[in-house]
């Protein structure tokens, strides 16, 4: 069995259009869980009065990473699906990421073929890839989807968007970490899902359509700071001392790529118009890095707990971060 968890605030159409792809998945008993981050727009009564959903009703938004460990703790499933409020299934979605399963008992992640909703034709996320200094990337994000995505291959680990992990992992390893709330997490649980021994499988017929940025918005400086802080939280918790000792170069290198980016007023920063925009996106950065200082105390213990799950070497997962590591043009 497999349990869909969903974790909504406040998209009363973006999650009926998502319940009701899950409508015609065949091949797959499976429960619906919808966890309602204290929605004002009837959505969580909505899902449960219209597609039967079980809904766990949160008073305030508690983010990202603790509602989705609300869900896992609810779940029946052998399997936990996650599917965000803003993206559909296409049919037979879970069906193949659940046989991704029985390849290999050591798959502990499936990992989605995400489009672009507004331009199905490109890749939102095929599995993910990581720069040295912590921030991670949907691999393939923006490209063209000319069937270069189109083989079934290992992945450093999925796309919370849309994702599927064995529920035995997570009891192992423990769920999201809930310091992160939103942006980062699944790249952090899919790191230590990685450091603790399990393999992530990329399956190509697994689609979805997926809304970009339509939580926080894509110019947001506040979705700039938590991915900013979850970047250093990431690194500091998981990373090496081999890659952590050199990531302030790796972070400069990185901020050079998206100067000259900005100059050109292309990728992320396009998002940020004007100086104005510019001088918003620096501030959240800078928010995002105070942040992180606040946090690091409490994420430096949690580093120290590692050892009870893990079964990489410290270099082992120098060479994982580095063989997937993320094209800097596309970083940029």
């Amino acid at each position: 069995m497999i349990s869909v968890i969903i974790v909504n605030w406040n998209r009363r159409a973006l999650l009926r259009a998502c319940l009701q792809s899950l409508t015609p998945q065949r091949g797959v008993e499976f429960e619906t869980i919808v966890v309602d981050n204290g929605s004002a727009d009837d959505s969580a009564d909505m899902a449960e009065r219209e597609f039967g959903a079980r809904v766990i009703r949160n008073r305030v938004n508690l983010g990202f990473c603790a509602a989705n460990n609300q869900g896992i703790a609810e779940a029946r499933g052998e399997l936990i699906a996650l599917l965000n409020n803003d993206a559909e299934a296409e049919p037979g979605w879970l069906a193949a990421l659940a046989a991704a399963f029985d390849r290999a008992p050591d798959i502990g992640m499936a990992a989605s073929k995400i489009l672009d909703y507004d331009d199905p034709r490109r890749i939102d996320k095929a599995g993910h890839v990581i720069w040295p200094d912590g921030q991670n990337r949907g691999r393939g994000t923006g490209a063209i989807d000319a069937g270069q995505f189109d083989r079934e291959e290992e992945v450093l680990w999925p796309d919370g968007c849309a994702a599927m992990y064995r529920a035995a992992m997570l009891a192992r390893i423990g769920g999201f970490d809930e310091d992160f709330f939103a942006y980062g997490d699944d790249a952090e649980l899919g790191l230590r899902a990685r450091i603790a021994g399990w393999r992530c499988l990329y399956v190509p017929s697994a689609v979805v359509r997926h809304h970009r940025g339509s939580t926080l918005g894509r110019g947001s400086s506040k979705r700039m700071a938590l991915i900013e802080r979850n970047r250093v939280l990431l690194a500091c918790k998981l990373f090496p001392g081999s890659l952590l000792w050199l990531n302030p170069v790796y972070f400069a290198m990185r901020l050079a790529a998206g100067a000259f980016a900005a100059g050109r007023n292309a990728g992320d920063t396009a998002a940020f118009r004007g100086i104005r925009g510019k001088l918003a996106l620096a501030g959240g950065l800078i928010a995002g890095d105070l942040d992180a200082l606040r946090l690091l105390p409490r994420i430096w213990r949690k580093r120290r707990h590692m050892q009870d799950i893990r079964r990489l070497s410290p270099r082992e997962v120098r060479e994982l971060i580095l063989r997937y590591r993320a094209p800097l043009r596309e970083l940029a």
